[in-house]
Parts: structure tokens; sequence; C-alpha cells
């Protein structure tokens, strides 16, 4: 019995220990896709691409942008990557975020938290199965 408890104590304070995940910031994901300046290409409220081999990402799902969005950062890896020259340089070195230097950066994992979040709260024609 004492083991049992042991374990179960062991179990909620690693539980409680975790971190916790801090919530996307719509408002920022918003400001972030204007300053990158992402309606350039996919069109007023993301949901009007300048041409149809763009796509519509107003309403898509959060974790798929996020996703997708990462994948862009990981171009070189032919197994989690996604190869766009132009969705490559908007997410490596965007002129929407700047280091220290004052030079682009990559958008961090949470800004890309932020801007999927923005996305998907957008409306839009985009047709998702819910």
């Amino acid at each position: 019995m004492k083991s049992l408890y042991a374990v179960l104590t062991a179990v909620a304070v690693s539980v409680l220990a975790l971190p916790v995940a801090q919530a996307a910031d719509v408002a920022l994901g918003k400001a972030l896709v204007e300053k990158a300046n992402c309606a350039a290409c996919h069109g007023a409220g993301l949901n009007h691409p300048i041409t149809p081999a763009y796509p519509k990402l107003a309403g898509q799902y959060a974790d798929y942008v996020y996703n997708a969005l990462r994948a862009y950062q990981n171009s070189n890896s032919p197994v989690f990557g996604r190869d766009n020259p132009i969705m490559k340089a908007q997410v490596l070195q965007s002129p929407a975020v700047t280091g220290k230097d004052g030079k682009p950066r990559p958008f961090t994992s949470a800004e890309l938290h932020d801007i999927a979040a923005y996305v998907a709260s957008l409306p839009g024609d985009l047709v998702t199965n819910k």
C-alpha cells in the first residue's frame, strides 16, 4: 500500500510540475499577420487569394496552420518539411519580427501559435468537417 501511495504521490507531483501551456494570443496573431502582409498573397481576410494556386486560410484549424508554418521552417527535412520559397522566407526571415540586432528573425513557436489562432478565428469560405 505504501508503494502505491508513493507512486500516486510521484505522479501527482509530476503532473503539477508540468509547465502550463500558454494560450495563443489572437490579437498578437492578428498584428503579426498584418506586419507580415500575409494578405498580399492570401487576400483580404486571408480568404481571397490573389491566385487560385494560393490557399484560403481563414477558418482553417489552428493546429493545421501551426504545423504547416513549422514545416516551412523545416523545409530542408524530407520528412517534416514543406518546400515553398515564398513561405520559407516568410517564416524564417520575416520583416514582421526582428532580433536584437534589428535584422529579420524566424517566428518563434509561440508567435506561430498566435498566428494560427488568429487565422482559425477568421470567418471564411474554407469548408472543414468539424
